[in-house]
């Protein structure tokens, strides 16, 4: 009986370390019609071998007048990419599309509205210097973060 319950305990506090290891592994981030994210950072344990991430449109706009979206590169190549985004267009959610310095990308959202998407960090490097923004036109001047590996 004794072993019994030993094997159940373990059986347990590995299926709670696991979904504390997946909970690790998927971010929610916010962003308003005053062009704002609710949060400057974002984190990962370089554990996650895929990040799943939410972006909630929490305004009223629809998405050609105040869309939002969630682009991530390296801080180095932001600024280009949210450049080349303008002419993208709406079309491509103002993505450079086949871009390789795009690591990750949702489309563009308006009010009321969510998306999630779902990428690897595999080839991504703990401690690198990496920037979140939004690319719908002028919004990346003060729709940015960083996103770290942990």
């Amino acid at each position: 009986m004794k072993k019994m319950l030993t094997v159940v305990l373990s059986i347990m506090a590995f299926g709670i370390i696991n979904s504390a290891s997946a909970a690790d592994c998927e971010l929610v981030i916010n962003s308003t019609d005053q062009m704002q994210f609710d949060k400057k950072e974002l984190s990962v344990s370089a554990d996650c071998s895929e990040v799943k991430l939410t972006l909630n449109h929490t305004g009223k706009l629809a998405a050609n007048v105040m869309g939002h979206n969630w682009v991530l590169s390296k801080t180095a190549d932001f600024q280009t990419i949210a450049q080349a985004g303008m002419s993208a267009g709406m079309d491509n959610n103002y993505v450079p599309q086949n871009d390789p310095r795009v690591l990750a990308s949702s489309k563009v959202i308006g009010g009321g509205e969510s998306t999630t998407i779902t990428f690897s960090i595999s080839a991504l490097d703990k401690g690198g210097d990496y920037t979140f923004f939004c690319s719908f036109p002028g919004h990346w001047a003060i729709m940015k973060g960083t996103f770290k590996i942990t």
